[in-house]
């Protein structure tokens, strides 16, 4: 081996004993951490309120967020095509059902109303000679004096007569329809909503000239989720509050709950309605406060004991040796005060109600003055 090689040879080996003291140094300088932090902790604990779960009669209630609609409003169109003439309501304006809202154009209809008038008389007028000739040639047959042939033909000449007047009149009654689908009728009481049209405008059939509206009852539609359903039903009194309204509060009355759920929500649509007689906006923001069955003995913790780790509700349960443990809690009704315990806490345990963001599983506590 030359003096190269055991050169290399050497710095090599400096290299590998430099890194394992190092390596060592920085697992040692861990290790003493980790001792120095666990002495700390141990001669360490942590003031904090204490509590256990109370039962109590609570009166549940849920709130949504909705809109306050019309109970009824639909778009009214024109039955036939044409030239707005004349509209003799605006928006805001009381109509009564049958009222006419508008007119179109009249001209074209009236004259084929006329003409399809005319066309009726004229087959009114051939089905009358048609009988006569059929009953004037039936007694010349009786008599031998023409031939059965001659009979039949007349025969089918009223019969045709018939069905020519049977189609004029339904041609009539077509042009006459269309006559009256110039008028723009209202279908039932409410208010002009929205009116899309100005005199002058052509309208095409079906094209909605105007909304209407009923406000003198109101409604809004919640969807209550399944664990909440249960207490809530049709004639229950609901509390709603309009912010337009400088959060002025109206009371109403569930009146419809569907009997099968939405999926995938597992939500049950609830309809309120609420009467209007001041005629407030419709179409407003409303917040709706449900009041459910009262439930009795129930389990209780204060909501500011419950702490939120990996999207779970938990709390801190405190044992016989003042260490606390994370528990995980199905909660069933809430409030800003108080949560309602299905699962996870027991009577008489001891849960940390305050002070808990200090600390961390296994933690030793002691009581602060408010502690019990």
């Amino acid at each position: 081996m030359n003096f190269q090689d055991r050169r290399v040879k050497i710095l090599v080996g400096l290299c590998v004993l430099l890194v394992v003291v190092v390596a060592y140094r920085i697992f040692d300088n861990i290790q003493k951490n980790k001792e120095r932090a666990a002495r700390i902790n141990k001669g360490r604990e942590v003031a904090v309120e204490v509590s256990v779960p109370k039962r109590v009669t609570i009166m549940p209630e849920l709130i949504f967020s909705g809109s306050l609609d019309p109970e009824w409003q639909a778009e009214v169109a024109p039955k036939v095509d044409g030239r707005v003439e004349k509209v003799f309501v605006k928006e805001g304006d009381k109509v009564t059902k049958g009222q006419v809202l508008a007119v179109l154009e009249q001209e074209d209809t009236d004259a084929e109303v006329l003409k399809a008038r005319g066309e009726y008389i004229e087959a009114k007028t051939n089905l009358r000679k048609a009988a006569r000739d059929l009953e004037r040639y039936e007694k010349l047959f009786q008599a031998g004096a023409v031939s059965e042939q001659t009979v039949d033909d007349y025969r089918f000449a009223h019969e045709n007569a018939e069905a020519q007047l049977d189609a004029a009149l339904g041609n009539l009654r077509g042009k006459e329809s269309s006559l009256s689908g110039t008028n723009i009728i209202a279908p039932a009481d409410g208010i002009i909503a929205k009116r899309y049209f100005q005199e002058g405008y052509y309208a095409k059939a079906g094209t909605a000239l105007f909304a209407i509206a009923d406000i003198s009852t109101l409604k809004t539609v919640v969807n209550i989720p399944e664990g909440q359903i249960a207490g809530v039903a049709v004639g229950n009194e609901a509390y709603i509050t309009l912010p337009a309204f400088e959060n002025r509060k109206i009371v109403g009355k569930i009146t419809s709950i569907a009997p099968v759920a939405d999926l995938p929500a597992h939500t049950f649509s609830t309809e309120i309605s609420v009467e209007n007689p001041e005629n407030l906006r419709a179409g407003v923001f409303a917040t709706v406060t449900l009041a459910a069955e009262p439930r009795e003995n129930v389990l209780t913790i204060p909501m500011h004991a419950i702490v939120m780790r990996d999207d779970q509700k938990t709390v801190y349960v405190v044992d016989a040796e003042n260490k606390v443990s994370r528990r995980v809690l199905a909660i069933g009704y809430s409030n800003e005060q108080y949560a309602e315990i299905v699962s996870g806490l027991q009577d008489g345990e001891v849960i940390v109600v305050r002070g808990q963001n200090k600390l961390r599983e296994g933690s030793q506590i002691k009581l602060d003055k408010a502690g019990k």
